[in-house]
């Protein structure tokens, strides 16, 4: 069975500043921040949260059912798709706007600074998601704010069960909003920045969140993550990666690793053995979908 990911496509650009951003930005001078980063390389690749965690299942010899929308510039995304063998029948295009697009500057320890124009994305509600659609499992990824509470609806109403994981589109959402989809979701997947939002804005701590859920991750970077079920916590230790070159993408590549895990039946540590060893491979490769696998999911 196949996996629905619904999330953004993006065109990301990419540059590096070799320097830390710490040094320029003087924390007393914030109220009149103006700063200017040289940034010798630049790199344009395909990316969004859809498309890279789609790439990561794909990889792994899962079945991705991308959902999304492209925008007037979006043929060559699609070509690349099925470059992929990865399936197009639920991406939308819009001719009026252009595909989302991230700018995304890192410095030498690995620090991101991005702009984020959302384009095509803040369309996506109009794809649905209905029980007639073959999935065993899907995921909610940062996307439109109208797409991620429809979907993440019609995920529950079609009886699929699905993975919350709510990255950058977080600040839009209340406790209220947060709860609701707290309550349709099976899983729950965030990074520990992420986990704290959460936390502050339910008003549960991570043992509570995990008890409406039938899991929680929060993954911690160059430190593994955490897998919480039923308000106890298991720490799964990181895979160290051969190199660090880009951690842009990482986390998405986790959640491929997630997806194919849950769809196959796995335990969620299981699971999380799987992401961490993923993770550590995407940052040894520039660009979200660059990297490749050196061993077979087992």
């Amino acid at each position: 069975m196949a996996a629905i990911i619904c999330g953004s496509f993006a065109f990301d650009t990419i540059m590096t500043f070799e320097g830390r951003f710490a040094d320029q930005i003087l924390p007393d001078q914030l109220h009149i921040l103006n700063v200017s980063f040289l940034v010798p390389t630049l790199r344009r690749d395909f990316g969004g949260c859809a498309g890279n965690i789609a790439y990561s299942l794909k990889l792994l010899g899962g079945e991705p059912l991308p959902m999304g929308m492209l925008g007037s510039d979006g043929g060559s995304y699609l070509e690349h798709l099925r470059e992929c063998d990865i399936s197009t029948r639920h991406v939308g295009e819009s001719t009026e706007i252009y595909t989302a697009q991230a700018m995304i500057m890192t410095d030498l320890d690995n620090n991101q600074i991005t702009a984020f124009h959302p384009g095509a994305m803040s369309h996506a509600h109009l794809l649905q998601i209905t029980a007639e659609t073959p999935a065993a499992v899907g995921i909610v990824a940062p996307d439109g704010r109208q797409a991620m509470i429809e979907h993440a609806a019609q995920f529950s109403a079609a009886g699929i069960p699905f993975v919350f994981d709510p990255g950058q589109g977080l600040p839009m959402f209340n406790g209220e909003e947060l709860k609701t989809f707290i309550a349709q979701a099976s899983w729950i997947a965030v990074n520990d920045y992420e986990a704290k939002v959460l936390s502050e804005r339910t008003g549960m701590d991570l043992a509570a969140l995990s008890r409406e859920v039938r899991g929680l991750v929060v993954t911690l970077g160059a430190e593994g993550c955490e897998v919480w079920e039923q308000g106890v916590k298991t720490l799964v230790a990181p895979v160290a990666p051969k190199q660090v070159v880009d951690p842009t993408g990482c986390g998405d590549a986790w959640r491929g690793a997630l997806l194919f895990g849950l769809e196959k039946g796995w335990s969620l540590v299981r699971c999380a053995e799987l992401g961490n060893r993923v993770g550590a491979l995407k940052i040894a490769s520039k660009g979200p979908q660059n990297y490749r696998l050196d061993f077979t999911p087992n």
